[in-house]
């Protein structure tokens, strides 16, 4: 639970549909000390919810994402104007539409992520497809994506009724307010300048929207997201829309426009105070997402926005001022001077689309404003740099509500119900909060924002950004690289093809379809094989490397794993880091280098931020947690001439005897200072061998010199994956998070009843106590055909229903077989059948007893 008093003093910066539903979520749990401030009138406070068109599309590849988005759509439609009956959320649905064959493919994609994740959806034919739209031609489109319960959101609306709601239970709302500082005091947030005024405050929250980044720099906590436009024009009147609604299909009543007049009584709505745009259409929206393309009924107009068109970032300085009380045609700082030049190209696209809009020309527009970040997630949660201090930025109607509630959550409860990693502003690690990194990254998810994207598509620019030390001697043997936290990691070793004419015919793989095969190579085989029967080299320099020192280290993390870390120097542990709520936070390996030193192999800058906090909350300054990643590195030895390879070089007796399975020791090879961990990510016998990145290269050239004669190989990440797999090895954030249980994700042997004291304890020792077939659990699946390698994130059918997903994905070269991992219902058991629904085909599946290879772990024990 949170430290503070039951009402803390909260100052929520930005009127918006964010900082509304923030204001509304956290008076409805009893937080009543709410200020929202914004420097425009509410509700139209100029910034990007006063002009958003209101889309809410909930399909998304992620499935917080689209649990955020299926929320707000659920909390939208439940806000009724008292007095007009007006919604502020009108399902018309929504319909994705596929001109090429490779839209189609991703359509049907598309759909399964909706199904994977509790939507129902469907790919309709042209046909089907056109009687839901009336201006949409069969014979233009190949298909569509429809989801009855996507629609349109009145923005503006919904924050005058949420205002209402959170004033009515005691939160107060000021318009025309600046703020001008933060203040602080030993590292955590006091209060909010506005002028002369300070407004006290426990917590306050930056939902300032494109705003973002300056109230951040008077924080000094870095937004990284930048503002750019994006073009919105409305036609005027579709003769053909005019026509279909006389005949009793359209809208009735209101059909657009948005207005203010003064509030009622007790902080209701006065009657028509605010015009819910949304509920001027019954069409469905509509996505061409091949030529960058969305349409929306407004009237008997259509609203069409455009992405197809240069990234247009936007400059603070140059931004309009404020006109009036922010109306619909106003000015305001978000809604730029429309550029027809770019709109040309989308405009003729939209009438090959839409024939109709042949016969209307182009009634207004403007370059809209809106927040892109690097990756394009939202940033949510409490900022590294000051305590107390938290963001709710880059949030989009469509994610709106969801987020809110999730920051409720996290403010009042200590954690909330979705995880939020891939929100989290700590997932970006320093290189990526560099100004001219966030902007030219920024742009591109801009470019991107339709477009058809790979699960492990790499960045095209920048890149080479951070460098494993021995990267000249991957160069050389045709390392073929993706990226990763900016981390160039080898894939596979163009070296290494010459293998494949020496592979065993079982373990060559079979030839992937075109999507499963692209960023993969057979030759991955060849350095898996390499592994089982060899030894191989493996890059692991982007692995996140904290150490924990200091007389309190072990009390720190005794506090916040599942296992007891008060053993002897040198001892290694696989452990979990829970969440009061019995979810997994994290799994990290935890090594005893001394008595008050412990290295750390972590996830990621979550994993980091969240040990410096336990570090300042719970001990007396005597933990200190540095991340050494920058300035080490690692390489991981792994087959069954692992310890031939390296016994030579090494000073420490590297037998059974000598270094034990998860001991480590402190030695060197070949005259290097090393830390040396007798553990394995691939389920082979090996170290990974930890280094000053200075001495990085010449590790990597005394261990390929001594592995010659030994078959050893560089392998990649490709090898890295299946072998894994094949290991039953979980990856946290793939495979399991705080949505889990340990028990349920198969890794209840890493929690030990016996401990006590530790976050999550509690819940973790009731849910211990629980019938398993009750609940989900993470299931081993085979897919029977032995060819079809599935990518993850596909819904799982048994009995023609679906009932899971599947989370890590690759073909298992030693097995000879596909493999998927998927959370499933407990009552299906191994042997069951299942199918797993891969674009849009049926592909059979067998849940299988794990792991697949050397169960006993005799291969890791040598």
């Amino acid at each position: 639970m949170n430290t503070l008093s039951k009402s803390p003093r909260v100052v929520i910066i930005g009127a918006g549909i964010v900082g509304a539903n923030l204001a509304d979520e956290l008076t409805a749990r009893g937080w009543t000390d709410v200020t929202v401030l914004d420097r425009g009138p509410i509700p139209l406070t100029g910034g990007s919810t006063s002009h958003a068109p209101g889309l809410v599309f909930q399909t998304n590849p992620s499935r917080a994402m689209t649990r955020l988005a299926a929320y707000t759509r659920t909390k939208l439609a439940s806000l009724i104007h008292p007095r007009t009956g007006e919604s502020a959320f009108n399902p018309v649905g929504g319909l994705e539409v596929a001109t090429t064959a490779e839209r189609l493919a991703e359509l049907h994609r598309r759909a399964n992520f909706a199904v994977a994740w509790g939507l129902e959806a469907t790919v309709l034919d042209p046909e089907s497809a056109a009687a839901l739209h009336p201006l949409l031609e069969a014979d233009r489109i190949l298909g569509a994506l429809h989801l009855s319960t996507d629609g349109l959101a009145s923005s503006v609306l919904a924050v005058e009724l949420l205002r209402a709601r959170a004033e009515a239970r005691g939160a107060r709302f000021l318009e025309r307010v600046t703020v001008t500082a933060i203040q602080h005091d030993a590292g955590r947030v006091t209060g909010v300048r506005a002028g002369d005024s300070v407004f006290g405050a426990d917590v306050v929250v930056n939902a300032a929207g494109f705003w973002g980044p300056q109230v951040g720099e008077l924080a000094g906590v870095p937004v990284p997201l930048v503002p750019l436009a994006h073009q919105y024009v409305t036609t005027t009147e579709v003769p053909a829309l005019a026509a279909w609604t006389a005949r009793g299909a359209g809208v009735a009543g209101r059909t657009e426009g948005a207005g203010r007049e003064p509030r009622g009584d007790r902080g209701t709505p006065a009657e028509g105070a605010v015009v819910g745009t949304g509920n001027s259409a019954r069409l469905p929206m509509l996505r061409h997402q091949g030529e960058d393309l969305y349409f929306r009924q407004v009237g008997n107009r259509i609203g069409i926005g455009s992405y197809a068109h240069r990234p247009m970032p936007a400059r603070y300085d140059e931004l309009p001022e404020l006109e009036g009380p922010g109306g619909p045609t106003g000015s305001m700082p978000s809604k730029l001077a429309f550029t027809p030049e770019d709109f040309d190209g989308p405009w003729e696209q939209s009438r090959l689309l839409l024939p109709a809009l042949s016969e209307t020309t182009l009634q207004d527009g403007f370059n809209g404003i809106f927040s892109f970040t690097p990756d394009g997630g939202s940033l949510v949660g409490e900022s590294r740099e000051l305590r107390g201090f938290y963001l709710a930025e880059a949030v989009w109607v469509t994610h709106s509500a969801g987020v809110a509630k999730a920051v409720a959550e996290l403010l009042v409860d200590g954690q909330p119900e979705t995880d939020l990693r891939e929100l989290d502003l700590a997932r970006f690690e320093q290189v990526q909060l560099e100004p001219d990194y966030v902007l030219e990254t920024a742009q591109q998810a801009f470019v991107e924002v339709y477009d058809i994207k790979h699960p492990l598509e790499p960045r095209l620019s920048p890149r080479d950004l951070r460098l494993a030390p021995f990267l000249a001697r991957q160069v050389e043997l045709g390392a073929v690289f993706l990226e990763s936290g900016g981390w160039e990691r080898p894939h596979w070793f163009e070296a290494n093809r010459p293998l494949l004419e020496e592979l065993p015919a079982d373990w060559r793989p079979p030839e992937r379809d075109s999507w499963a095969g692209r960023f993969d190579s057979p030759i991955s085989a060849a350095e898996a094989h390499a592994t089982r029967t060899a030894v191989g080299l493996y890059d692991l320099c982007s692995l996140k490397r904290l150490e924990v020192s200091g007389p309190g280290a072990l009390g720190l993390l005794q506090r916040v794993t599942t296992t007891p870390m008060d053993k002897r120097v040198g001892a290694v542990t696989y452990t979990l880091m829970l969440d009061e709520a019995g979810g997994i936070r994290s799994d990290i390996t935890v090594a005893r280098v001394a008595e008050d030193v412990f290295q750390i192999g972590a996830n990621g800058g979550i994993d980091a931020l969240y040990l410096e906090r336990q570090a300042a909350d719970w001990t007396d300054g005597t933990v200190r947690v540095e991340d050494i990643t920058d300035r080490t590195c690692c390489i991981g030895v792994w087959g069954p001439h692992a310890r031939d390879l390296v016994q030579p070089l090494a000073a420490q007796d590297l037998s059974d005897d000598g270094l034990r399975y998860f001991r480590m020791a402190r030695t060197s090879i070949a005259g290097i200072e090393v830390r040396l961990l007798r553990v394995s990510y691939v389920g082979e016998l090996g170290w990974e061998i930890y280094a000053d990145a200075a001495d990085g290269l010449a590790l990597w050239d005394a261990l390929w010199e001594a592995g010659r004669g030994l078959g050893v190989v560089a392998a990649g990440r490709g090898a890295f994956n299946s072998l894994r797999l094949e290991k039953g090895y979980r990856a946290w954030g793939s495979d399991m998070d705080t949505g889990h249980d340990p028990f349920q994700a198969g890794l209840g042997f890493a929690v030990r009843a016996a401990k006590e004291g530790y976050v999550g304890r509690e819940a973790v020792e009731r849910l211990r106590g629980q019938e398993l077939a009750s609940r989900p659990q993470l299931r081993c699946l085979t897919v029977d055909d032995a060819t079809t390698v599935v990518m993850g994130s596909e819904p799982v059918f048994s009995g023609g229903h679906p009932v899971g997903y599947t989370t890590s994905a690759a073909y298992g070269y030693t097995v000879h077989r596909p493999l998927a991992y998927a959370w499933l219902p407990g009552e299906l058991d191994v042997g069951d059948a299942v199918e797993i629904r891969y674009f849009d085909r049926m592909v059979p599946a067998t849940i299988t007893a794990e792991p697949l290879v050397d169960p006993e772990g005799t291969r890791l024990r040598g």
